[in-house]
């Protein structure tokens, strides 16, 4: 996900029109109206967007720090869904609530703290100092929020992608078991492939709805 929001951010600076927006913004930025008219991908593709190079850094930083523990955790293909369904989860509560254009692989991002948060609560019997590693990432969600009042920043993406983040973990996230076998002692997911493409299913289902009944408000 870093490698193609990067290389995303590359074709923004080769595509920059002389008024200074770049194409991949001008045809992906999360804008209500177009999205109204039937651009539909724009409940997507900010995810992908970003607005200057400070702006992607400070993302792909927190993607690298909240990613990298998760999708061991997860699986590659589940942490993927929570990031895509969180990431559509965020741009969908802008669409909702905010009149004003957005981008950013943030509101992605919040769903991976608010999935951390979980993973550490459901699991808080075998992680050493699970409670102080959910307070430290609960503080760091606070904190983030605050930040997210600024001028310019899009709060309410970033409270749709803890929503959705929120939503998939509860019921998909992996949730340990220890189970005792030939070898040894194991430690055993409990919950299984077909309930994590269930649950995702529901959660895009259930922000589509939201997105279409706004489109319906017009």
């Amino acid at each position: 996900m870093i490698a193609t929001c990067i290389l995303a951010y590359l074709s923004q600076m080769v595509t920059q029109t002389p008024a200074g927006t770049d194409l991949l913004s001008l045809y992906g930025a999360k804008v209500n109206q177009l999205i109204i008219n039937g651009e539909y991908w724009r409940l997507v593709t900010p995810m992908w967007l970003h607005g200057s190079l400070l702006h992607i850094m400070f993302n792909m930083y927190a993607l690298y720090i909240f990613g990298s523990n998760l999708e061991r955790y997860y699986s590659t293909w589940r942490f993927l869904a929570l990031y895509l369904l969180s990431g559509f989860a965020g741009n969908v509560i802008s669409f909702m609530m905010s009149p004003r254009p957005s981008l950013g692989s943030s509101t992605a991002i919040f769903g991976l703290i608010a999935a951390q948060g979980v993973f550490l609560y459901q699991n808080r019997h075998l992680i050493r100092n699970a409670q102080g590693m959910l307070m430290s990432t609960l503080m760091i969600m606070a904190i983030n929020l605050l930040l997210g009042l600024s001028p310019g920043i899009d709060n309410w993406g970033h409270m749709g992608g803890l929503l959705g983040g929120l939503a998939f973990a509860w019921s998909a996230g992996p949730v340990w078991n220890i189970q005792t076998n030939f070898s040894g002692l194991s430690l055993v997911n409990q919950r299984s492939n077909k309930r994590v493409v269930m649950v995702a299913i529901g959660v895009f289902l259930g922000f589509a709805a939201i997105a279409a009944f706004r489109i319906l408000l017009g």
